[in-house]
């Protein structure tokens, strides 16, 4: 503790409050400036709490400006670790760190799911209330302490205690890139299609998303998620589970590509010959070869 949290640590000795700021001081490392930057980042929009002035108050406009902010930090990190590796790399990396289920599982590691005030429906159902808390609590370190205390947070908190980044990187996690490179390596067609669009009945704000992928036509993996991007990591997902196991349909895969293959031949043909009786059907009557006019000067009957 430096110099700086010892004075501060005996002054809150004698305030009301204190237990709040002890508590973020377990989970950050260092004392709170302004705590209602961090009280308003732990507050779901489903309670409708509003200020003196009667606007909604909740944590959506700083998980909006932690998204921004943990981005830029992690990948700094990102990019100071892996010395030499490539763009790519790099962002599938910092992807990794920053997706959803990432976040959630380190807001409750954390203990920050404990702090979060929601309605209870849209706690249990809702999979992404934890993951959006800490971006809006990354959001209120920033405005709080600026930039330096948000990568210090991310290095000490979370990077060297609850996310092992070498080990992170030999996990494959994009399920969609993966299922669309097998495709790709077998030259199967894969298709994304939206199944259906609704809102939660549990939480009305709340956007559900229903995807499905389709293998040569063949549907073959469904997933639901509170955006497209995770319903459709979560089919293809599905879909890869599903290929592996049921043989049968693997081999339907493959005959209904057999099928659009042979299609596809039989229309390259008429188009083939299309063309070459286009081209007869144009040719001018004064279009023959040097051999038949040979042969006409010879008195030979061409066929």
């Amino acid at each position: 503790m430096s110099l700086r949290d010892i004075a501060t640590y005996i002054r809150l000795l004698f305030r009301k409050d204190r237990e709040s700021y002890f508590v973020l001081y377990r989970i950050m490392g260092f004392f709170p400036c302004n705590i209602r930057y961090y009280e308003q980042a732990l507050l779901h929009k489903s309670l409708s709490v509003r200020n003196t002035d009667g606007h909604l108050l909740n944590n959506e406009r700083l998980e909006f400006l932690g998204d921004a902010i943990l981005d830029a930090v992690v990948g700094d990190i990102v990019y100071q670790h892996f010395q030499g590796k490539r763009e790519g790399f790099l962002t599938n990396q910092r992807s990794k760190i920053v997706q959803r289920e990432t976040l959630n599982r380190i807001a409750v590691e954390m203990g920050l799911n404990k702090l979060i005030k929601s309605s209870s429906t849209a706690h249990s159902h809702n999979s992404y209330v934890c993951g959006n808390a800490f971006e809006a609590f990354v959001g209120a370190i920033y405005l709080d302490r600026g930039y330096k205390y948000c990568m210090r947070f991310m290095k000490k908190r979370v990077m060297g205690r609850l996310i092992d980044i070498d080990k992170l990187a030999s996990q494959e996690q994009n399920f969609k890139s993966k299922l669309i490179e097998w495709g790709q390596k077998r030259h199967l067609q894969i298709n994304f299609e939206l199944v259906d669009e609704r809102l939660s009945k549990q939480e009305a704000c709340s956007p559900i998303f229903e995807s499905q992928v389709l293998v040569e036509g063949i549907v073959c993996g469904r997933g639901v998620g509170y955006s497209k991007k995770e319903s459709q990591q979560l089919a293809s997902k599905h879909a890869m589970k599903f290929l592996k196991t049921e043989k049968e349909v693997l081999e339907s895969v493959y005959a209904a590509k057999e099928q659009r293959e042979r299609q596809n031949e039989i229309v390259l043909e008429e188009s083939v010959e299309a063309s070459e009786l286009e081209y007869v059907t144009d040719c001018p009557e004064s279009c023959v070869t040097e051999e038949q006019t040979q042969l006409e000067k010879d008195g030979t009957k061409t066929v």
